[in-house]
């Protein structure tokens, strides 16, 4: 059967006798590269002339990004089975194999020629690497996250971190970037880079010198930097792994008296409180503030799982994984095939799948969801969307309004009678349709009354201020009195 054959080319001193004999048998041998050691010493090592090898540098010069370039070296390689006869061919790389997107190129290409794939293993520039760095003094590391400069993402910062391919000083600088993430400026790193022997030679070098000019000669294809585990204290960032870190160890014996004493109810009035300063950076429009309120927010997430992972009721991973997993489930329009054309499509979907997902089977059953610890004003706003979401409601802000009217004349009555109790209900009744106007007006009616609340208590500052200037104060003023200087206020504020 016609086989093509990538066969990695490991480092000088590590090609496998099974590869050194994929390379002899190939009918046409095509090499990723020639400059480079892997090759030279692969070819000296297999007793083949280089004149026999058909090399793909020319694709890497005339290729103007890693996509074009995999689909040429892939459509070349297969076009090598139109020679009658072959049926052995051979693709050399460098390292421990090719790349993903150049195996999805060969797998187009391939079934035309009705050829088949087989992919050898080897040992990596990682694995060289690090042998390398050992004798420089770096630690052992049996277990170790392996990147791509092109593909790197940042796990867990006190694993042992080894990417390869920074070629390029450019690309060293997109490293440091992601780097500093988690890692100090100063924290040393080990760079590692193959000499013309095929040896490594290993620099240590700080985050922040990653980028450096001077170090733009150790870049290469082979070139692989190592970073060392960095524990909790050493890192100057953090991710969400180092907070459920931190509180797992406040909570267990010998950490905090405190946070280990604590339970839902006892953190309730916290959980509060930090919703609220969350919500007072917004409003007050300061960043800086937000992001600290956030963090306390999320500290309050964080402790109630902790709490129900000791008992082991649920994790951490259980909460995210019920959130991301409702998102998707409630945004079909994102991750399906239902179409909208605008956001009240969006919320109307939206409702019908809450409801669904939580076996909501009458409108009664969403009212007597809607949590009765909610604040007056927001429980009468979502509950009155629950039965506008059938349409059971006004047909206009306009019209809500007559109904402010009517319900502000009977406070007037319930006021005459002197019957408190009938008062108060019908001041709730009043306070009801203020929040139908509000909520038909798309205003959130507790921002709304919030800053009702702001201006009124500027205005009454700036009040007593001019009232002190002219050498009075509140003590025997009357209503009419202050209400002059209310105007001059309002005039202004």
């Amino acid at each position: 059967m016609k086989t093509l054959t990538v066969i990695p080319l490991g480092t000088p001193g590590t090609i496998s006798k099974a590869n050194i004999d994929a390379l002899r048998k190939s009918q046409t041998l095509f090499f990723q590269t020639l400059d480079h050691p892997c090759a030279r010493f692969a070819l000296e090592e297999c007793g083949i002339d280089p004149q026999d090898v058909l090399s793909l540098d020319e694709y890497y010069d005339a290729s103007f990004d890693f996509d074009e370039l995999n689909e040429r070296i892939a459509a070349f390689a297969a076009s090598a089975f139109d020679t009658p006869g072959v049926e052995r061919v051979g693709l050399a790389v460098l390292g421990r194999g090719a790349g993903a997107g150049l195996i999805r190129r060969i797998h187009v290409h391939l079934p035309a020629k009705h050829a088949a794939l087989r992919i050898l293993p080897s040992c990596g520039f990682a694995e060289a690497a690090l042998a390398a760095a050992f004798g420089a003094g770096l630690p052992y590391f049996s277990d170790f996250d392996l990147r791509t400069a092109q593909s790197l993402e940042l796990a867990d910062p006190e694993q042992p971190l080894v990417i390869e391919e920074c070629d390029t000083l450019l690309r060293a600088g997109e490293v440091k970037l992601l780097l500093s993430e988690y890692y100090p400026d100063e924290y040393v790193l080990y760079l590692a880079n193959m000499n013309e022997s095929g040896e490594y030679e290993v620099k240590m070098l700080p985050v922040y010198m990653l980028d450096h000019a001077e170090n733009a000669p150790l870049y290469a294809a082979d070139t692989v930097l190592i970073v060392p585990p960095c524990t909790l204290m050493q890192r100057t960032r953090h991710g969400f792994e180092a907070l459920m870190q931190v509180m797992h160890r406040l909570r267990a014996p010998g950490g905090c008296p405190w946070d280990a004493e604590q339970d839902h109810a006892s953190l309730r009035s916290s959980l509060i409180e930090e919703s609220y300063e969350v919500l007072d950076a917004i409003d007050r429009e300061d960043m800086t503030a937000l992001e600290e309120e956030l963090g306390d927010l999320l500290l309050q997430v964080v402790f109630h799982a902790v709490i129900e992972e000791e008992k082991s009721e649920f994790t951490m991973r259980d909460v995210t994984s019920g959130i991301v997993n409702k998102l998707i489930y409630r945004h079909p329009h994102v991750f399906g095939d239902v179409k909208v054309d605008s956001s009240d499509d969006v919320l109307y979907n939206w409702e019908n799948l809450k409801q669904r997902e939580k076996h909501q089977q009458t409108v009664a059953d969403a009212m007597r969801a809607v949590p009765a610890a909610f604040p007056a004003l927001l429980r009468s706003y979502k509950v009155q969307k629950k039965a506008a979401h059938v349409g059971f409601d006004w047909s206009s802000a306009a019209d809500a309004l007559e109904k402010v009217g009517e319900e502000a004349a009977e406070v007037r009555e319930a006021i005459a009678e002197g019957d408190k109790a009938h008062l108060a209900e019908e001041i709730g009744d009043l306070l009801f349709a203020c929040v139908n106007v509000s909520r038909l007006c798309k205003v959130d009616p507790e921002l709304a009354l919030g800053k009702a609340t702001d201006k009124f208590m500027r205005r009454f500052i700036d009040m007593e201020k001019l009232i002190l200037q002219d050498g009075r104060n509140f003590d025997g003023m009357t209503l009419e009195q202050m209400d002059q200087y209310w105007e001059k206020v309002k005039k202004t504020v």
